[in-house]
């Protein structure tokens, strides 16, 4: 970093933090792909109770996600404000939020497991209700190791480092993998060893990351670990960003969760194209995701040092950024998505349903998805949070929610049989939902209302 008369940030720099994000988010998708594949050894009953899980365990890592980016934008803004000591203090008190929050969701969810499955999944099978409860139990003990690991991961890129995040993500995965090959294929203990390999990568994940974390050599490490040190200032500032950003991250999720839901009367081959389409966009996203968890340092950093005109040439910078990188993936899907879904083994009707959706998919994506998704990053880094949250539930339950069942039932309604164009109806509603809500972001960014929220 240097004076205020030259830039804040250098290329290098950018380049530095945004990488390894980018490496980071493929990751994570991949060895999510790879977990599954694993997980399906065990059976069809099997990976139905772990999928069922997976949806309950996303919201949670949605909320954890959501308090990370508060403790980030806070600690940001310190470092940019030249107050390291108080970067210290913010880190301190968001892993206090964290583990605390991971506790409560054990305290509130163990003990009421199976009402809580039986009231979301009450029409399971019981064998797949088995195993999801089974599967449940460790999730639900890895809660707070995951939330520990992911404020640490965003304290490290507030201090520019997402290299190490990368490093340490990595070792977390490799371990889960070898756990479930351990106790998947050889003990054969079924998903109790998928659980319980998931409980110990991020176990081991945390630990590394607090031991990283207690290094004095870092611009921001936690002093006197063994110190309980109670800040409802600091508190208070991280909240200010986290709970907007969990209500609105949590209500995404739970929207999501009511089409998928109106949807399972569409027949396997709409149900398949739309998993395997979601899958292959998240890989388009994946430049969008990582450049916005890397606005969070940049432009934290600029509004804490007092430079407003700083953070938004910055944040048109990422975005323009975004969008290239956006354009050059979505383009190479949308050329070669007949090849794309050969792996998955579909048949022809559900292959070229999903090519189709896909193609559409890429096509409006490159032009709303970054100013949608990559755009509130920006906006949240600034302390912006509440607007990003009532935008984005207005747009959730208006367009993805609302108009996606209009849509298909209109479809439908004209011809029962006709499941493939109803799909089409679910993602013109989520094509709605981004233009909503990207259309208010990008109005918001070009103003300065923004720049103008304080967060410390």
């Amino acid at each position: 970093m240097t004076q205020n008369s030259s830039p804040l940030f250098d290329r290098r720099y950018l380049l530095r933090l945004i990488l390894p994000l980018v490496a980071e988010q493929f990751l994570a998708i991949t060895i999510g792909a790879c977990d599954t594949l694993m997980v399906s050894s065990i059976g069809e009953e099997g990976v139905s109770g772990v999928s069922l899980i997976d949806q309950f365990s996303q919201l949670m890592i949605q909320l954890f996600a959501a308090f990370a980016t508060g403790g980030a934008v806070v600690s940001s803004q310190y470092l940019g404000n030249k107050s390291p000591e108080n970067a210290r203090k913010a880190a301190k008190q968001l892993l206090y939020v964290a583990s605390f929050l991971g506790v409560v969701i054990i305290a509130l969810c163990l003990p009421l497991k199976e009402k809580i499955l039986s009231t979301l999944y009450g029409k399971t099978e019981p064998a797949v209700m088995k195993n999801a409860l089974d599967y449940f139990v460790w999730i639900l003990l890895s809660f707070p190791f995951l939330a520990i690991y992911n404020s640490s991961a965003a304290l490290f890129r507030s201090m520019g480092n997402s290299k190490l995040s990368l490093k340490v993500s990595i070792a977390m995965n490799a371990i889960n993998i070898a756990g479930n090959a351990i106790l998947i294929y050889g003990m054969k203990i079924g998903v109790d060893g998928a659980g319980i390999s998931t409980l110990i990568s991020r176990f081991v994940a945390a630990i590394i990351m607090m031991v990283l974390l207690c290094n004095p050599k870092n611009v921001i490490y936690i002093e006197k670990i063994w110190k309980f040190e109670i800040n409802f200032g600091i508190i208070k500032r991280i909240l200010k960003v986290g709970i907007p950003s969990g209500i609105e991250n949590s209500v995404f999720h739970i929207g999501k969760i009511f089409v998928q839901s109106f949807m399972s009367g569409f027949g396997t081959v709409a149900i398949t194209a739309n998993a395997i389409t979601n899958t292959i966009a998240g890989f388009s996203n994946i430049p969008g995701n990582a450049i916005g968890l890397g606005s969070i340092t940049i432009v934290g950093q600029c509004i804490g040092a007092g430079q407003k005109d700083e953070a938004k040439r910055y944040g048109k910078m990422m975005m323009k950024t975004t969008y290239a990188a956006m354009f050059v993936v979505s383009l190479v899907i949308f050329i070669f998505a007949p090849l794309i879904v050969i792996p998955f083994r579909l048949s022809p009707e559900t292959a070229a349903l999903t090519v189709g959706v896909t193609r559409t998919c890429m096509a409006v994506n490159v032009v709303f998805w970054p100013m949608s998704f990559t755009m509130p990053n920006i906006l949240r880094a600034a302390g912006d949070a509440k607007y990003t949250m009532v935008v984005s539930n207005i747009s959730m339950w208006a367009f993805r929610v609302l108009f996606s069942f209009l849509i298909s039932y209109f479809i439908l309604k004209r011809n029962p049989s006709n499941t493939s164009l109803a799909l089409y109806g679910v993602w013109i509603g989520m094509y709605l939902d981004w233009v909503f809500r990207g259309a208010f972001f990008l109005a918001r960014f070009h103003g300065n209302k923004w720049l103008d929220k304080k967060v410390i």
